[in-house]
């Protein structure tokens, strides 16, 4: 009997290697399989007796189990509330409140949205709440991780909402007065921070006045940035907190300091609380106070202080709105000028040379300059009241036109989504960007095409109407390349995948019939719906 030969078998030299390597792939894939693997003794300790019941578990987890368990029993706290509020609040959060000294980071940021969860859900009444979690939640806001100090400070924002006024003063404003020290920690002084932004509409505006204010002046002078430019941004809720007059006296000097300050994020942060508190300042502190201040940002943004191009592109229109009744025609037409120079930032040059003759920017700038020009977007329609719509054409439209054609799909994008703002503003006047609409309709892209999908019936409505004369033969002239745009925009969809903008583009199509003629309907569009009737496939489940 001769023995078997494998003809197939190769035990060469560089073949064997090849094998070794294969068993070695083989081994790495078994070993984390192996180390997931639970020993008996691993297995004992991880057992808990089944016939506890759920308070008995959750103590005895808490007191003996693994890390892993106690963040367990943490996260079911909620639960536990509801089902036996009393005997959780005597037995399960004591112990919870011990193990918090030694939690890791896991354990403290589920407790803080276990602590939260129990507040929303009115598990026990707000006395209550105050008397046994406050104080735990007060002990945990100065963890030295930065992830769980701000986890526990939001669930303290929102007991602060609940709570009533004696408890929020003695409980946690009293002890601020010497946590925003600048002894204190840096963590320390910013808590404090956000804690008077909150109490500050809690209160009276003389008690804010006598025990909030001077705590706030003194973290606006604090020596650290981090810790002006926090307390700035509260300067808002503060603001609103204390009424008019003492928003004029008070916060108006701190906010002209913060907004020359040294740090760019302080002087950021000052402009933008500025912007938002310009309905509680009179005239005069519009004019010779807040004006010279936006000025300045604006002359300042193309040179030394980049940093704030970008929130000032976005709030240009509320900002020129805001201070509308105070300029001066000069002083108009400057603002005027400004956005339009925001709209084409980065694609050319103030001179007027190409591309070809810029200097190389940095991803960064690039990134910033498209944001910038997105912003002009998203502010266009408050630009149109800030012009006058019948002064559209001659101060707007050459704008309109670089914003719907930019290179950047998130500019289109914002374009589209405040076409339809657009067209209602400009009323009889919508005639003018008929064209637009067409571009915006073929599109390359279809997250453009769906952002105007959105409001299409009414803005169709408005081109072919105008309240002028509702004749058909008007619809049809008014917008030649109306159908075809449309047609386009839905074979585009169709052959795509996003099946969505498909679908909310037909479901749009119901409003044809207002728009265009029922001979247009048959001939360009009935034939093309059977199809789709026909043939399509089923929506994904």
């Amino acid at each position: 009997m001769r023995p078997i030969i494998c003809s197939k078998m190769d035990f060469s030299q560089s073949n064997l290697f090849g094998y070794i390597e294969d068993l070695q792939e083989l081994t790495i894939i078994e070993r984390p399989v192996r180390r997931s693997l639970k020993t008996p003794e691993e297995i004992e300790r991880l057992t808990v007796d089944e016939e506890l019941s759920d308070i008995e578990r959750a103590v005895y987890l808490l007191s003996s189990g693994q890390d892993i368990q106690g963040t367990s029993v943490v996260a079911n706290l909620p639960a536990l509330m509801r089902q036996n509020p009393a005997e959780t609040l005597r037995r399960v959060l004591p112990k919870i409140r011990e193990v918090l000294h030694v939690a890791g980071v896991e354990m403290q940021l589920t407790a803080a949205v276990s602590f939260l969860t129990v507040l929303q859900e009115e598990s026990v009444s707000i006395h209550t709440y105050s008397h046994s979690f406050l104080h735990i939640i007060l002990q945990n806001l100065e963890h030295r991780d930065a992830g769980v100090s701000n986890a526990w400070l939001e669930t303290l924002l929102a007991v602060i909402e609940a709570l009533p006024k004696e408890t929020v003063r003695h409980e946690i404003l009293n002890p601020l007065v010497s946590k925003a020290q600048l002894s204190q920690t840096l963590q320390s002084r910013l808590v404090s921070c956000k804690i008077m932004g909150k109490v500050a509409n809690k209160f009276d505006a003389h008690i804010i006045k006598r025990e909030v204010l001077p705590l706030v002046k003194s973290l606006c002078q604090d020596v650290e940035y981090e810790v002006r430019t926090c307390m700035c941004r509260q300067l808002e809720h503060i603001a609103r907190g204390i009424g008019t007059e003492l928003t004029k006296t008070v916060v108006l000097p701190e906010l002209v300091e913060l907004a020359r300050d040294e740090g760019s994020s302080v002087r950021l942060a000052a402009f933008e609380t500025l912007v938002n508190l310009l309905d509680m300042f009179d005239a005069d502190d519009r004019s010779q106070t807040v004006l010279p201040l936006v000025k300045s940002f604006c002359e300042k943004s193309f040179k030394a202080d980049e940093s704030i191009l970008v929130s000032l592109s976005f709030h240009l229109g509320k900002l020129c709105n805001g201070l509308y009744g105070i300029f001066t025609p000069e002083q108009h037409l400057r603002f005027l000028e400004f956005y339009k120079k925001l709209s084409t930032l980065g694609l050319q040059q103030e001179n007027g040379h190409n591309d070809n003759q810029l200097q190389i920017q940095t991803l960064e700038q690039e990134k910033k300059y498209i944001t910038v020009r997105k912003n002009c977007a998203y502010n266009f329609p408050a630009m149109i009241v800030f012009v006058d719509p019948k002064n559209f054409h001659l101060e707007l439209y050459s704008i309109f036109f670089c914003l719907c054609h930019d290179p950047e799909v998130p500019v289109r994008y914002t374009m589209a989504i405040s076409f339809f703002e657009v067209a209602k503003l400009l009323n009889s006047d919508v005639y003018t960007i008929h064209k637009e609409l067409v571009t915006l309709l073929q599109d390359e892209s279809l997250e453009v095409l769906d952002a105007l999908v959105g409001h299409l019936p009414e803005i169709l409505e408005l081109m072919t109407n105008r309240g002028e004369n509702n004749g058909s033969q008007s619809k049809l002239l008014s917008i030649p390349d109306l159908i075809p745009a449309l047609t386009t925009a839905e074979q585009r969809a169709a052959t795509s995948l996003k099946w969505r903008t498909h679908e909310k583009l037909l479901q749009k199509y119901a409003c044809l019939p207002h728009i265009i003629s029922s001979d247009q309907i048959y001939y360009r569009f009935l034939h093309r719906m059977l199809t789709i009737i026909l043939t399509n496939v089923s929506l994904p489940v």
